[in-house]
């Protein structure tokens, strides 16, 4: 068990990083069409723990800023292994939970963690910003965070296929 323990929380990492990449992607291309430049994207994360400060500081606090991306992404993907260890159905139907856990994210980190944050408010961002966050986290750090602790759990990319159980019943069904 030991062995297979480490083995899903490496996986867990793995999907918090993959979660972590694809989501600052999105974010850093979202803005980039409105002009805005990633190092930016990265001070308001840093934001988060700076306040206003991290806005003026340049390159060192954008790369603070991405460094605490990660490690919450990371954080994401490791608590969604966890889970998946005691709650078999997080394991066996990605789609639905990875889509479930990412609109979870997005509500816990938008309406919990930035207004705990020292990460200065005021300014109304787009709508089109929130309905393709939404989005965002159910496709590109739900869903990774998902997979990958299933492939953790399951032994790795070569014990199991993409197909989810059911997926498999129908094709045993029309056989």
């Amino acid at each position: 068990m030991r062995g297979m323990t480490s083995r899903a929380l490496a996986w867990g990492v793995l999907g918090g990083l993959l979660a972590g990449s694809l989501d600052m992607l999105y974010a850093t291309g979202f803005w980039a069409l409105r002009d805005v430049p990633a190092q930016r994207i990265f001070q308001s994360v840093a934001a988060g723990a700076l306040g206003r400060d991290a806005l003026t500081g340049g390159w060192p606090t954008a790369l603070l800023g991405l460094w605490l991306h990660y490690l919450i992404a990371v954080a994401m993907g490791l608590a969604y292994a966890f889970a998946a260890r005691d709650v078999p159905a997080l394991r066996d139907r990605p789609w639905r939970y990875g889509a479930a856990y990412g609109l979870v994210l997005y509500a816990f980190m938008n309406f919990v963690v930035v207004p705990l944050s020292a990460s200065p408010h005021g300014r109304a961002l787009p709508v089109s910003w929130t309905v393709c966050s939404v989005i965002a986290h159910v496709v590109l750090v739900g869903w990774p965070c998902a997979w990958f602790a299933r492939r953790g759990w399951d032994g790795g990319w070569r014990r199991r296929s993409w197909a989810t159980p059911s997926s498999h019943a129908l094709a045993n069904s029309a056989n």
